[in-house]
């Protein structure tokens, strides 16, 4: 299970994502991110409440890294342990903007 909480303050928009980013739950992050308006220039992920995340979930982040890099910039913050950890064994650490 994946909730998802969007809040948007300007140019700014926060995603907090809490629960499960996986095969099953990656399709509905992708769908509630697809619209995303084109006066967005940041893109703030809060995971401090993802408890885990799937190369299906990766594929929605780095698309969304690409995304966003034409047009702004997007951060993921709060990632714990096991969350750091699939980043960085999959070389995602050094692709993506993360931030304590």
């Amino acid at each position: 299970m994946l909730n998802i909480k969007q809040e948007k303050d300007g140019e700014k928009l926060t995603v907090a994502l809490e629960g499960r980013l996986d095969t099953t739950t990656a399709p509905q992050l992708d769908k509630e991110l697809d619209p995303i308006a084109e006066d967005v220039k940041e893109l703030v992920f809060d995971i401090t409440n993802l408890d885990y995340v799937s190369s299906a979930g990766l594929r929605i982040l780095l698309s969304m890294h690409k995304n966003m890099s034409a047009r702004g910039r997007m951060v993921l913050r709060g990632a714990n342990e096991n969350v750091m950890e699939v980043f960085e064994v999959t070389g995602f650490a050094n692709i993506l903007n993360i931030e304590a």
